[in-house]
């Protein structure tokens, strides 16, 4: 077998959980809010959000791949939610906030923003990452990493020869469509504090796992930085709609890490979780920083 046929078979093991990868570190975080959000809690957003494979699964459809153990549903519990609905869905887009995301056997999980109501307390929102398109950069940079494990062939396909990042380009385009959520969110529900939810880091600042995460040595770094830039972009989007941001970014928990110190799991899952997605370590630390944000004091959750 050729080092990019195994490449790309590592890469489908990642992808075949559904979802999308997106992450890193981000800017500092908003100010908490003040509001009382322990009335109506609706939770938005993908795979980041949804936790396929953590431990828990429920819900309806069951192929959005929800946990009971996702960060949603232990804000919730923490909160003491008098209404709580995950709409979260593995492998949504912002499309699918206000449109039906087809799902296998021929089900699908409603248009997320559905869920809000002129009542509701308190959004929560982690979504970009599919938009982004992490699913299709890490089949490519991983099967590319095959042919020069040391180089930044990665980089080499998404910047041009006059330094133009496509990469860059996608981070903008995201965030304008992330904007117009948060528009809608505001307009069907607007005394609601709004939180966006960062992406966590999936990759280390340098070096990398190659071959046990597949991206070259020298695409780390650039990787690192691109998923830098859309949590960068989710906090400005969120600032200017007036939406606290949450900073899940902190170093040392990403695939490369030690079994115990991850949050999110590798291509060959330590823990029970979906492949490059969150485990529900990942979760309660995410929890813990969305009960901050909106000024919840609370015993650490893991």
């Amino acid at each position: 077998m050729s080092p990019t046929t195994t490449a790309r078979r590592l890469t489908a093991v990642a992808l075949s959980a559904a979802g999308v990868l997106a992450l890193a570190t981000v800017p500092a975080q908003a100010e908490a809010a003040t509001a009382d959000v322990t009335g109506r809690y609706v939770a938005l957003g993908d795979s980041f959000t949804a936790g396929p494979l953590i431990p828990g699964q429920y819900g309806r459809p069951v192929f959005c791949l929800r946990s009971r153990k996702n960060y949603p549903n232990l804000v919730a519990q923490a909160l003491g939610s008098a209404e709580f609905h995950d709409a979260s869905c593995s492998g949504a887009t912002t499309e699918h906030m206000t449109r039906p995301q087809g799902l296998p056997l021929d089900t699908e999980n409603a248009p997320q923003l559905d869920a809000l109501t002129p009542d509701t307390d308190l959004v929560t929102l982690g979504i970009g990452g599919n938009d982004f398109g992490f699913a299709e950069i890490l089949i490519t940079c991983a099967t590319l990493s095959a042919t020069d494990p040391a180089g930044d062939p990665c980089r080499d396909r998404y910047v041009d020869d006059e330094g133009g990042d496509e990469l860059a380009r996608r981070a903008d385009e995201t965030g304008e469509k992330v904007a117009a959520v948060l528009a809608e969110i505001a307009e069907r529900s607007p005394e609601a504090t709004v939180v966006v939810v960062g992406y966590l880091q999936i990759l280390p600042a340098e070096r990398g796992c190659w071959p046990l995460v597949p991206i070259a040595r020298g695409d780390v770094a650039y990787l690192d930085a691109a998923q830098s830039d859309l949590n960068t972009v989710l906090a400005k989007e969120a600032a200017e709609a007036g939406a606290v941001f949450v900073d899940v970014g902190e170093r040392g928990h990403d695939v490369c890490a030690a079994a115990d110190e991850k949050w999110v799991e590798g291509i060959f899952p330590t823990r029970p979780a979906a492949p490059v997605h969150p485990n529900a370590s990942g979760m309660a630390a995410t929890a813990q920083r969305v009960l901050e944000a909106v000024g919840v004091e609370q015993a650490p959750l893991a």
